[in-house]
């Protein structure tokens, strides 16, 4: 049995404040990047639920990224537009040259991150299907790197022999 088996229900929604205070860091910064653009060699990663109600992004996009997706706001991004309102954000990027309107809800937003500062957020999407509200802070979150292509057998051993640069030989 775990401790977390071992802790009463709360009835008062910590949870929820701890999220919600941790996207408040979120917004903020994309909303100086909206007001200010994006000082120095600052850029953001924000993933994203593009499976959440209200998100919207280009068919192609949602083929192709049908639960997540991670943007970059770093050079080629317009019209970055915070909506607190409607508690949303807005921005265009462009995929191959060709503009791409995107509407993000901040409760879609998964991560958080600027790598020049080493600073970083991690938090589950509320509302998204088979998605909890767990919060995960991180000073240093990133993008998960892509999974491989084969898992490799347990105690397999892999040769770097094909990958090694071989000496020149005389002619």
């Amino acid at each position: 049995m775990s401790d977390q088996d071992d802790q009463p229900e709360s009835l008062i929604p910590y949870d929820r404040w701890a999220q919600e205070a941790l996207r408040e860091v979120a917004i903020r910064a994309l909303e100086h990047a909206a007001a200010n653009g994006l000082p120095g060699e600052h850029h953001y990663y924000v993933t994203f639920r593009t499976d959440h109600p209200g998100t919207q992004i280009p068919g192609h996009l949602k083929a192709r990224y049908p639960e997540e997706m991670t943007i970059v706001l770093q050079y080629q991004f317009d019209g970055l537009a915070v909506d607190r309102d409607a508690a949303r954000f807005k921005v265009t990027l462009y995929f191959g040259g060709v503009p791409a309107h995107l509407t993000v809800p901040f409760d879609a937003l998964a991560m958080f991150h600027d790598p020049q500062a080493r600073f970083g957020l991690r938090f589950r999407a509320i509302g998204a299907p088979g998605v909890d509200t767990e919060v995960e802070p991180s000073q240093e979150a990133a993008p998960e790197p892509p999974a491989p292509a084969a898992d490799p057998q347990p105690g397999q051993v892999v040769s770097l022999e094909a990958f090694r640069r071989k000496p020149a030989r005389d002619a």
